[in-house]
């Protein structure tokens, strides 16, 4: 599986963005997806994650509210809306993908995921 992420920019405080994950492979249908993010002197860490069915998320407290993920099976790509964006948002995203034996499964941690995006930037202004 391939990854390639993109539309992030930059915004100002209180603004959106919709980044997408586009994924190759015949399979992407069983391949549960995440959202991390890396802010520069930080640790990676999680944002959001769907299941391979779409019918279950989880999202960091940090975001919930703000970012919903979303998937198209039929494009194969991964939607992270992002509301009401604020400084603190801004990192490096990346988009991460891993088999998944169960519709319903999801994963939060990074060591979970097989598959990497090469990320893009998200930068909010105040």
């Amino acid at each position: 599986v391939q990854l390639v992420e993109s539309g992030g920019g930059l915004v100002q405080a209180g603004g959106s963005l919709r980044l997408s994950c586009a994924a190759s492979g015949r399979t992407f249908n069983s391949y549960a997806m995440g959202w991390f993010r890396q802010a520069p002197g930080k640790e990676r860490e999680f944002v959001a994650a769907i299941s391979w069915s779409g019918g279950t998320t989880s999202y960091a407290d940090s975001v919930k509210g703000r970012f919903t993920i979303s998937r198209d099976s039929a494009k194969k790509i991964v939607y992270l809306q992002m509301n009401s964006l604020k400084p603190e948002d801004t990192a490096a995203y990346y988009c991460a993908a891993v088999f998944a034996t169960s519709s319903r499964y999801i994963f939060i941690t990074e060591d979970k995921y097989d598959y990497w995006g090469q990320g893009t930037q998200v930068t909010v202004s105040s």
